[in-house]
């Protein structure tokens, strides 16, 4: 950022937006990431559960937390590396501050569930 100003020529640093099938994509540039963002929140929500005090959320997160500087300084390599891109968090409870993270969303969904079935059982 330079200024208030954002720029496209600042580096990419693992941002990724989701496709119209739901697919990450890396973003384009700084400036189409938090475009994307600000008009897409719905789409970030995988799923969210009350359970008594406990909230369970699970997010698209658009920013890798995985290793990926790894692959970009060839650390990794790139052909099998997979982004961390999902998290799911509890808030409150007895789980409270609970989080793990994923490199899909189908592994997203069966996370979460099993973070219910934790709070249920």
């Amino acid at each position: 950022m330079i200024g208030d100003e954002w720029t496209d020529d600042l580096p990419w640093i693992g941002q990724y937006i989701l496709d119209d099938d739901g697919n990450p994509v890396p973003a384009k540039s700084l400036l189409a990431w938090g475009e994307w963002f600000e008009t897409h929140r719905h789409e970030k929500i995988v799923a969210q559960d009350q359970i008594g005090i406990a909230f369970v959320s699970t997010v698209f997160l658009g920013l890798d937390h995985g290793a990926g500087f790894l692959v970009r300084t060839g650390q990794l390599d790139p052909l099998t590396y997979k982004p961390v891109l999902w998290e799911t968090m509890v808030f409150g409870g007895p789980y409270k501050d609970y989080q793990t993270r994923y490199t899909s969303k189908k592994e997203a969904l069966e996370g979460h569930k099993k973070i219910v079935q934790m709070l249920t059982s």
